[in-house]
């Protein structure tokens, strides 16, 4: 079919063929579909929704969009960790050094801030000097030599999903199960690891809002993954409030070396460890997840997980020193603490508030073009089902741009609702692997 048929067809809710997804798909890395197109083809599939069979399809015409990283050369098992994406959640930065140092191989392939989500590759380039563009080679020598590497994809795998993945963010089309599964799926079957650990977020802060959804979305992935000869699994964590307590950038490398160095916000700590767990559990480097609890613990607390964190930074050429000063990372010139307006019990944070409040002070992307300032973003002191007294502080904003503030102060504060009890969410709701 023509592109026009294609879209049309999609947008009546008739099932596309394999071979009209790989057209569209192929044709927009080639420039022969516009974005207009895709735009609209998108909107289309955000509206219809798409088939197990056609998700399939769109994952494989992606992947052939570009080349396949032959990470053959790479000895022992080579696993990866993808977040759906959150407020706060900074768990690369702990996860991938506990796997490391606990024997595992870690190409991580990560991406920059999406919507009102924070982006790895932003938090990483917010470190001095910090390289995220390395090539196929030179991710494979690091992952031999030291057991991990953190990059973005190169621009020859999957050269659509970086297309595709950049126009979702301005086209309001962000949410949709199928595009997230063949997004996220496409480059971990593209980066070709062995065994593919999917965190998948629900709640108020995540692109999917309820738990039947999450479930949709943790089921099709491992479909995907199944169907390609992949071992895939899904932790689904709550995301109705923000992972620890910093969001923004910098601040999140920071609250993630606090934990690398034995403390951190008890949450983020506790999911590091069991994602960590279920990891070294699905490839098989010990007989129980009990076993594997205590591995990913005793590497957080004896500091060679620090120390793991401190040689992937020095191997990529940031500034290693970070790892026990982090003073030297970007500061913001301007903090405002926001107070409570009244007294009561935490119930709700509208999580996506929070996420939009640090988008607003510069942490995030209005438009794909965008920059961001690395030392923008929020520090939250009240979690759901904390007490706080009238002009008890919230939260503190930090931002280079202080006509920012208010705008931000004002959405941080529609954020939250208390009242005079709390039902605080469990962390982690179900694994499926």
């Amino acid at each position: 079919m023509r592109t026009i048929n294609i879209i049309a067809a999609k947008r009546d809710g008739r099932e596309l063929a394999a071979e009209d997804i790989s057209r569209i798909i192929l044709g927009y890395t080639t420039g022969e579909v516009t974005d207009y197109q895709m735009s609209a083809f998108l909107m289309a599939v955000f509206i219809r929704g798409m088939s197990l069979a056609e998700t399939s399809a769109m994952t494989k015409a992606m992947v052939e969009s570009g080349a396949v990283l032959d990470l053959s050369r790479i000895t022992g098992t080579k696993v990866d960790k993808h977040s759906t994406g959150g407020v706060g959640d900074k768990t690369t930065l702990v996860v991938v050094p506990i796997l490391a140092n606990c024997g595992l191989k870690v190409p991580k392939m990560s991406g920059r801030g999406l919507g009102f989500t924070g982006g790895t590759l932003d938090k990483l380039e917010s470190i001095p000097d910090f390289n995220t563009a390395l090539t196929p080679e030179e991710i494979i020598e690091q992952v031999n030599n030291i057991g991990a590497a953190i990059a973005g994809q190169t621009h020859d795998i999957v050269p659509a999903d970086k297309k595709i993945y950049a126009l979702r963010d301005v086209t309001a089309t962000v949410e949709s199960i199928p595009l997230i599964a063949a997004s996220i799926m496409s480059k971990k079957i593209a980066c070709s690891s062995d065994v593919i650990l999917l965190d998948v977020k629900v709640g108020s802060g995540a692109f999917v809002g309820d738990l039947p959804r999450a479930r949709e979305l943790s089921e099709t992935m491992i479909a995907i993954g199944t169907n390609l000869d992949r071992r895939v699994g899904a932790v689904i964590t709550d995301m109705n409030q923000p992972l620890g307590n910093a969001v923004g950038n910098s601040l999140e490398v920071i609250e993630a070396i606090d934990t690398l160095q034995g403390g951190g916000p008890s949450d983020f700590r506790e999911l590091c460890v069991e994602l960590s767990a279920v990891m070294l559990y699905m490839a098989e480097q010990l007989m129980s997840l009990n076993e594997c609890r205590l591995a990913a613990k005793t590497s957080l607390e004896s500091g060679k997980a620090l120390e793991k964190f401190r040689q992937i930074i020095a191997a990529q050429r940031g500034d290693p020193d970070i790892a026990s000063n982090t003073s030297l990372l970007p500061q913001a010139k301007y903090c405002r603490e926001v107070m409570s307006e009244e007294s009561g019990i935490v119930s709700e944070i509208n999580c996506s508030r929070v996420g939009q409040a640090a988008s607003i002070l510069g942490a995030g992307r209005a438009r794909k073009e965008d920059s961001i300032d690395h030392a923008a973003g929020i520090i939250v002191r009240k979690k759901i089902g904390d007490r706080v007294e009238k002009s008890e502080q919230l939260a503190i904003l930090h931002t280079n741009n202080k006509s920012s503030i208010s705008e931000a102060e004002k959405m941080l504060k529609s954020a939250y609702i208390l009242s005079n009890a709390a039902a605080v969410p469990p962390l982690i709701y179900e694994k499926i692997y």
